[in-house]
């Protein structure tokens, strides 16, 4: 089994996402979980990595998804919330990561993940948690 972990980083109404170079679609940053690292850890240091934003204390976790959109049945996303955060330096693209940026939850941008829109419907507007992290 795989583990990987995403964060949604929020400011008001608004949240944080990024669009990699290699994969189509605006989503939130995270990724897989490294030997002797926390779940909390690993969607830290991710958005930390992806974003140039840190996450202060705590984060909530928000649910456990099987994430069966991948090429394995046997891959899970820990999803968590972020309320605190500071802007540790300006991220540039790169070859992994071509943009980040800040959206208001109602104004989401074209070709934002299913997955991602999924878990800001069940966030902000108390939607019925899905059990597949997206499709």
């Amino acid at each position: 089994m795989t583990l990987g972990a995403r964060v949604m980083v929020v400011d008001g109404d608004k949240v944080l996402l990024i669009r990699h170079t290699y994969v189509p679609g605006w989503q939130f940053p995270g990724g897989g979980v490294s030997p002797g690292e926390t779940l909390e850890h690993a969607g830290a240091r991710e958005t930390l990595e992806e974003t140039g934003y840190r996450v202060v204390g705590p984060m909530e976790l928000f649910g456990v998804y099987h994430n069966a959109s991948t090429v394995t049945d046997r891959d899970h996303v820990a999803f968590y919330v972020a309320k605190s955060f500071e802007h540790a330096f300006e991220r540039k693209p790169d070859r992994e990561i071509a943009e980040v940026g800040w959206f208001d939850r109602r104004t989401l941008p074209e070709k934002v993940t299913p997955a991602t829109s999924q878990r800001i419907d069940e966030y902000f507007d108390g939607a019925p948690k899905r059990e597949i992290w997206g499709y």
